[in-house]
């Protein structure tokens, strides 16, 4: 059975590509460090992204991986342009996975660059991978496993957040394991 962790990163500063990690994410890296330590990670590909990296940095480092990163797993750009109602735009690309402004990338564009990854990792030897990106990118892989999984499901995602996604021959299950307690 092949086992892919799909990680949301830690709280950080904000929602450009260098964001740090605040002091909250810092320890939320490392509490998620602690909640994965025992899984059998094999191998760890992030978002290029800092705040991505940094999340799974402790847990890389505790079981001596090497982190790869893709630029597949970035976070999706609604726009180039600052958007007051953003919101209103990203609900709407979930009812509509065509739907995009200028400079942005619908949400079946990102998900099949994100997909495309996934397919790839399924191929590898390794049994066990972690996959680490951003909210609206995660949603997207989420729901290419559980139709179901929408707007109102992205809104309800934590930083870290960690889906198992298992593949036992050609049936696919994902479900949420991250605890906060």
């Amino acid at each position: 059975m092949k086992k892919i962790y799909f990680v949301r990163h830690a709280k950080a500063t904000g929602q450009e590509p260098d964001a740090r990690l605040t002091d909250e994410g810092i320890q939320q890296a490392e509490q998620l460090a602690d909640f994965m330590e025992n899984v059998g990670v094999e191998y760890i590909v992030s978002s290029p992204w800092e705040r991505a990296v940094r999340t799974i940095q402790p847990l890389a480092e505790r079981k001596q991986l090497q982190v790869y990163t893709d630029l597949r797993l970035q976070e999706r750009v609604l726009s180039h342009e600052h958007l007051d109602h953003w919101m209103d735009v990203l609900k709407q690309t979930y009812l509509d996975e065509d739907f995009k402004l200028e400079g942005g990338e619908s949400s079946r564009e990102a998900a099949d660059r994100g997909i495309q990854l996934v397919q790839e990792l399924i191929e590898r030897t390794e049994k066990t991978i972690i996959i680490v990106t951003h909210g609206a990118l995660l949603s997207l892989l989420i729901r290419h496993y559980d139709s179901q999984f929408g707007f109102e499901e992205w809104k309800t995602l934590s930083n870290p957040d960690v889906y198992l996604l298992e593949i036992k021959e050609a049936e696919a299950q994902i479900r949420r394991v991250w605890t906060t307690e």
